[in-house]
């Protein structure tokens, strides 16, 4: 269906359908509802959904969206948590998930050149037949896209060793929100020509520029792998093991935490025969050369075995490792059975304040009368602190939002982060000028209009 959408003028849409031909444009409500919302709950209606095939198209609408002073929001596969890709009410959705390809896989130069609409599986696939990887690495890889990972600086728990989409991305093609072809960073792993506007464009969730095309940092892939499980008595033991283990020489690919309250969900769910006593779980894989990778299991077990420890299990085998990995896989579908329109937010704070932070989570748990469920990447600090509650409940609501709101307090007071790889969107935009002063937010905020000086781009979003 392609009915005229009654928010845009017949000009506009001969213009758009010049430029978007065919299936490239959508404009009747029950095709444009399927782009009208993502992961985060919340939902707009747009006017019109076109998709980009090539960069021209992106940097010819957006001299139509400034001319018509018609905003727009672009996205990927829409699976971010905080609104960044809801299109704004009778603005435009750009899907960019049709500029689909991979341009290169260099070897040599451990480089890879793809469009945003590249799906992170499909790139670790394609760089894999060459011996690589690109270390970002979201629980949503098979369907979320590279543009989406770059907007948002999406990591995954693979960042504690390697890092996030900033340390792994050499270079960008983009359109601003004035229209202008940008083209930032190198494609060598030093440059220091100019302002780094790679890694500015990187996690701006598309309030500055529209990528287009990105040059991404490639790593080898490892030669063996570890996985372990360390169980805990309490959650003051597994932080302290957590602060322990990245204090010496082995970094961890990956270090997972669960607190008490997650592993009592699991249990409900489907026991996975976790240890009796167990207050907090640590869930460790290592990535070494075959030579190295023995040792390394070696002394990071013998790290993890402080006072509280109930046990290490190292696993050697596929289903050895399948079978330490059931816990912390449990989890995501226990959660969603018992709460399906949950409140999922990703904090951080430094490593060695993740006692407090869950401390601080099961004084406000009690306050409030809400369940608190937290997990996520220790080796980081980036802990997922989830409010169960009903959505449809008024009484519920308001006490969510009152314990939110002291959640992110307690965060900052401790000297952490609202979001590690989430990003702000709609959900968390109120509360940025609790973590960033004003001098600082006048300046992103001239950064913003000399990008986009009509504010095209995703207006409402990311800045208070």
């Amino acid at each position: 269906m392609n009915e005229p959408s009654p928010s845009l003028s017949s000009a506009q849409l001969k213009a758009l359908r010049e430029l978007f031909p065919g299936e490239d444009l959508l404009t009747h409500p029950a095709d444009t509802l399927a782009y009208s919302y993502d992961n985060s709950q919340r939902q707009s209606l747009p006017a019109a959904v076109v998709f980009a095939r090539r960069e021209e198209q992106v940097r010819a609408l957006l001299e139509h969206c400034n001319r018509w002073q018609l905003p727009l929001a672009c996205r990927g596969k829409g699976t971010g948590t905080a609104g960044a890709s809801i299109p704004p009410t009778g603005g435009l959705a750009l899907s960019l998930e049709r500029m689909n390809r991979i341009l290169e896989i260099d070897p040599d130069n451990r480089l890879a050149r793809v469009q945003p609409g590249v799906t992170n599986q499909a790139l670790q696939q394609a760089a894999a037949k060459h011996g690589f990887f690109w270390p970002p690495d979201p629980t949503s890889a098979a369907v979320c896209t590279v543009g989406g990972n770059l907007a948002c600086n999406a990591a995954g728990p693979r960042a504690v060793k390697y890092g996030t989409c900033r340390e792994n991305t050499l270079g960008l093609h983009a359109v601003s929100g004035s229209g202008r072809l940008l083209r930032t960073g190198v494609r060598t792993t030093k440059g220091v020509v100019g302002y780094d506007l790679t890694r500015l464009i990187i996690g701006s969730e598309g309030t500055l520029a529209v990528i287009t095309e990105a040059t991404l940092k490639l790593s080898p892939l490892p030669q063996a792998r570890r996985t372990l499980q360390a169980v805990y008595t309490d959650v003051n033991s597994a932080a302290a093991a957590v602060s322990a283990i990245m204090a010496q020489p082995v970094t961890p690919s990956a270090l997972e935490f669960m607190d008490a309250q997650a592993l009592a969900m699991v249990k409900n769910y489907s026991d996975p025969g976790i240890a009796a006593g167990a207050g907090a779980l640590l869930m460790i894989e290592l990535e070494e050369s075959t030579a190295a990778i023995d040792d390394a299991a070696a002394q990071v077990a013998a790290t993890a075995e402080i006072p509280g420890c109930l046990g290490v299990e190292t696993a050697t085998t596929r289903e050895q490792v399948q079978a330490l990995w059931r816990t912390r896989k449990a989890l995501s579908p226990a959660l969603r059975n018992v709460a399906p329109k949950k409140i999922n937010e990703d904090v951080v704070v430094p490593v060695s304040r993740i006692p407090a932070l869950i401390g601080g989570l099961g004084e406000l748990e009690e306050k409030h009368g809400i369940t608190i469920v937290n997990f996520g990447h220790a080796g980081n600090g980036n802990i997922h602190v989830n409010l169960l509650i009903d959505p449809d409940d008024p009484a519920q609501m308001k006490a969510a939002e009152a314990c939110l709101d002291q959640v992110f307090d307690l965060v900052l007071g401790l000297g952490g982060t609202l979001s590690g790889e989430h990003g702000i969107g709609l959900v968390k935009r109120e509360f940025v000028s609790r973590e960033i002063d004003d001098p600082t937010l006048s300046l992103m905020r001239q950064l913003k209009e000399a990008f986009d000086p009509l504010g095209i781009l995703n207006p409402g979003k990311t800045l208070p």
